[in-house]
């Protein structure tokens, strides 16, 4: 998905976001522990795709916002909370031109800003979901760590805003598509193009640590391909701010099954070490088709990743073989960090400076004819009315004095004008 937050989609292909694929537990999120998962909640084999219904709008209460005149002000409440930046921005500055990705709490839409031309991709959550779902925090966590970075390999934050119902994040607009639709495709990747992308997620990841931030959902729906075939990591949900040398880290069961590491469904405090197992299992996945330890009954597959031993098909080589065993220890402790993947021999003709300025040409390019094709996207969202819906005022819906200033310094102005 050539947007700026993951569809997480099942591994059958199908599904919107935060799905059957994906699990968070803690005071904000309910969800079976391991052995307690109901019965066929896993994701099915990845090579195949099921037929999907074509989403509806936000809620069944929603309906399209009709239009409004132009001398109508924008609708402030304690209305949009406008961004300062050559002038105020809100969604009334942007054409809504297709919906690119569907999550929990609503969409996302490749958006063009009607006065300089430049394309966005716009995401749109709604607050009273948000609030239901007890994911508050995540959702302030997630704009707070997006604005402060700046990485190659990461999708930059441009803009957010708020009206009385929804909260809006202008983000970068990625068009190659989702890694996850790509190995779909092709099954698994050649060693160079693994390599590559292994090692631009890397340097993503030893960023991140070095400002004291886990990603803690590295999987293929979250990561993006530009037009040149570089990666780009979106979906900053579930990460969160762990100071370094934090050895208690947090204890919240959150991520997508697959990508578990053991620590996490053992209950124990986790940390930055979460991410590395994330990226062995990835880097598995890339070259195989297939995580070391899936299965399709979710019970099975956490016993399988606390327990089983890890094998390998006769073509994956030592250097292959070497590196994930070391990412892919149970313990924490002795598993592999970042300077221990940058020195590994897999990685052996890697010039890392030149990695993280763009400067090495990736062996495969996605098929894009402008900043604008969304060729990439999969149809069951480009299919879609781009529409932000309207919400309907009801006593399910209505935000108290309380709820309103949940959001409070939600608004984020970047480098980047608007005219």
């Amino acid at each position: 998905m050539g947007s700026a937050f993951s569809s997480k989609k099942n591994k059958k292909g199908g599904g919107a976001a935060k799905q059957k694929g994906e699990v968070k537990k803690n005071k904000e999120a309910s969800t079976p522990k391991p052995d307690k998962a109901t019965k066929g909640s896993s994701s099915p084999e990845k090579q195949e795709k099921s037929k999907k219904s074509k989403p509806t709008s936000d809620s069944p209460a929603a309906k399209e916002k009709p239009a409004k005149k132009k001398d109508e002000p924008a609708g402030e409440d304690a209305g949009d909370a406008l961004v300062e930046a050559s002038k105020k921005v809100n969604k009334e500055d942007f054409e809504l031109l297709a919906v690119i990705g569907r999550g929990s709490f609503g969409k996302v839409m490749q958006v063009k800003h009607l006065a300089t031309g430049q394309i966005y991709a716009m995401k749109v959550m709604r607050k009273d979901a948000i609030i239901q779902k007890n994911q508050v925090t995540h959702t302030k966590d997630e704009k707070s760590i997006l604005q402060k970075i700046g990485h190659p390999f990461i999708v930059r934050l441009h803009f957010a805003f708020q009206t009385r119902d929804k909260l809006y994040m202008i983000l970068d607009y990625v068009n190659g598509g989702e890694l996850f639709y790509h190995l779909k495709k092709e099954g698994k990747f050649s060693v160079e193009r693994v390599k590559l992308y292994a090692a631009e997620i890397a340097s993503a990841m030893m960023h991140l640590h070095a400002q004291g931030i886990v990603y803690r959902d590295l999987k293929p729906e979250n990561i993006l391909l530009d037009k040149d075939g570089h990666i780009i990591i979106t979906d900053f949900g579930l990460s969160k701010e762990i100071p370094v040398g934090d050895n208690e880290g947090t204890h919240t069961f959150c991520g997508t099954p697959e990508y578990l590491a053991p620590e996490v469904l053992r209950g124990q405090g986790h940390g930055h070490a979460v991410d590395w197992w994330s990226l062995g299992t990835l880097i598995y996945e890339m070259l195989t088709g297939l995580p070391p330890f899936y299965s399709k009954n979710i019970n099975f597959m956490y016993k399988k990743i606390l327990s089983s031993e890890l094998t390998f098909p006769s073509y994956i080589s030592e250097d292959a073989r070497d590196l994930l065993e070391g990412l892919l220890t149970r313990d924490p402790e002795r598993r592999f960090k970042g300077e221990d993947v940058k020195e590994h021999p897999f990685f052996s003709d890697i010039d890392w400076d030149k990695l993280e300025k763009k400067l090495i040409e990736p062996p495969w390019k996605p098929t894009v004819k402008g900043e604008g094709d969304i060729s990439q996207i999969d149809e069951y969202f480009t299919n879609e009315d781009a529409v932000d819906s309207y919400v309907e005022r009801s006593p399910l819906n209505q935000l108290d004095d309380e709820d309103k200033g949940m959001f409070e310094g939600f608004t984020f102005a970047g480098e980047s004008t608007l005219g």
